[in-house]
């Protein structure tokens, strides 16, 4: 059984990830700089970590298919 903390991280995941690969990969860039995004502002720091790692592990999947072009 999950926890409410591990369902409301879910609901973000699955809301992250509608927004398509490449801005996934934007959102976690975001994440790792710092930046709240709409779908973490009532995330607690732990959850938003829980979320950025969760996030990396679902991209890790899809390798340099859709990786951000070097800034």
């Amino acid at each position: 059984m999950q926890t409410h903390e591990q369902c409301r991280v879910d609901a973000r995941i699955e809301a992250v990830c509608t927004k398509g690969c490449n801005q996934v990969r934007q959102d976690i860039a975001a994440l790792e700089a710092g930046v709240q995004l709409p779908e973490t502002r009532d995330l607690s720091e732990e959850e938003c970590r829980t979320l950025l790692r969760e996030l990396k592990q679902i991209m890790a999947v899809y390798g340099d298919t859709c990786r951000l072009p070097p800034s």
